[in-house]
């Protein structure tokens, strides 16, 4: 079992450079598995949730090539599965986009219940809705989905709450439809907006993303061949930013969209930090002690939840008494135990926390519950007095690619040691 070993106190400062995003890139992959052809994409995040689903693509039939540690080749050209395998489909929650695409391409798919991280109740409801509304039979039981159509016709479905994941599965699915597909009440990232410009690169015809209403014309084939860069990560760059604030530094932030950002870099000024608009580079700073703030998460563009845990560390030391409520998932505060121990005074009770801010937190071992909450302890580890063990980091490394070297780049002491 592997751990990070952080020796805190250590003010970041310098220059990273943001990797391609995690939810773009989950995404687009499976997506490839709509064309007969061959796609190269680019910019793509080296983490272990990218390699299971290339894993799983080529036990369906896709041959995937590695030209860089970034960039691939995907031949989907002899793609004939109809069964993902179970045991890896169950290891993340993005498998499900296996669903819609498959379900256009071959009209029929078999995954695992996608697992992912322990967030509470996650249901598929919304996917399973859509899907039927297409023209699809979807099963659910013994630990698996299956999904059937004879054809897929396009239809007007209305999302009863806004879901990232079944917004782009429809969208999926719903390419090589025949007619038009309405999406209403849809989510409006921008890795939905990403993976919208891939399937519009492949031939699609989609219109509205980024909005909450989308329309997707179905058309009769994709193109064979072409490229795609997938989005810079939203999430890894907020990471950094919050990084910069909770340990008084100063990071120049690269490759990054900043009006992804706004909802994050209008909660760092409010709390005193100064951000700096550099077109696809920020820099993030401060000097001072952050001041308090309260945080409601909400669907983009509002404040993400995947930021939650990060900006919580940040007013576990914040002068002042701050709210967090997370309206997203009802069990993303497991992380505050963790900082407790470090010392921070954090009150959690459902989907509200309090948090009353100390001058300091001290090292201790810390246990990673899920990706985010992971990111957000190792910042813990960097502010801390003393050294911080913190274990569980395969959570990490599903969403963010070479994180241990980017930070001690900015001056971190980290060591990933193998126990």
């Amino acid at each position: 079992m592997e751990k990070l070993v952080i020796h805190g106190g250590t003010r970041l400062k310098g220059e990273v450079t943001i990797s391609g995003a995690k939810n773009a890139a989950v995404a687009i992959l499976p997506a490839t598995l709509l064309l007969d052809g061959i796609y190269t994409i680019n910019n793509v995040p080296n983490i272990s949730d990218v390699k299971i689903t290339c894993d799983i693509l080529q036990d369906l039939g896709a041959k995937i090539t590695w030209k860089t540690k970034n960039e691939l080749t995907i031949d989907t050209r002899a793609v004939n599965g109809k069964e993902a395998p179970l045991d890896k489909t169950s290891k993340f929650r993005a498998s499900y986009y296996l669903i819609g695409a498959m379900l256009g391409r071959r009209g029929q798919i078999e995954v695992g219940l996608p697992g992912g991280c322990n967030l509470g109740a996650r249901p598929i409801d919304q996917h399973i809705k859509g899907f039927e509304l297409l023209g699809a039979k979807v099963d659910v039981g013994q630990g698996k989905i299956s999904a059937k159509a004879k054809k897929l016709v396009g239809n007007s479905i209305y999302m009863d709450v806004v879901s990232v994941g079944a917004t782009i599965n429809v969208m999926l699915a719903s390419v090589l439809a025949e007619g038009t597909t309405t999406i209403d009440n849809a989510a409006k990232e921008p890795h939905i907006v990403d993976v919208a410009n891939f399937l519009n690169t492949m031939g699609a015809d989609i219109r509205g993303a980024g909005t909450d209403v989308i329309k997707i014309n179905g058309v009769k084939e994709l193109k064979h061949k072409g490229t795609y860069s997938v989005v810079p990560d939203q999430i890894e760059a907020g990471t950094f930013m919050a990084a910069a604030i909770a340990t008084k530094g100063d990071i120049l932030i690269k490759n990054c969209i900043s009006e992804h950002l706004d909802c994050i870099t209008a909660k760092i000024l409010e709390i005193g930090g100064n951000v700096e608009d550099l077109g696809d580079t920020i820099r993030v700073w401060t000097n001072k002690r952050p001041g308090k703030a309260n945080i409601k998460t909400l669907p983009y563009p509002g404040f993400p939840t995947d930021m939650q845990p990060q900006m919580g560390v940040v007013l576990s030391i914040a002068e002042g008494t701050s709210i967090i409520n997370e309206s997203i998932w009802e069990s993303r505060f497991q992380y505050t135990n963790e900082l407790n121990n470090m010392g921070a005074h954090i009150t959690a009770q459902g989907k509200t926390a309090i948090f009353e801010g100390v001058k300091e937190l001290s090292g201790a071992p810390v246990y990673a519950s899920d990706l985010r909450a992971g990111a957000a302890l190792l910042i813990a580890g960097i502010v801390a007095k003393g050294t911080t063990e913190l274990y569980n980091i395969n959570h990490i490394d599903r969403g963010y690619e070479q994180i241990e070297e980017k930070f001690k780049s900015l001056g971190a002491l980290i060591e990933r040691v193998d126990e």
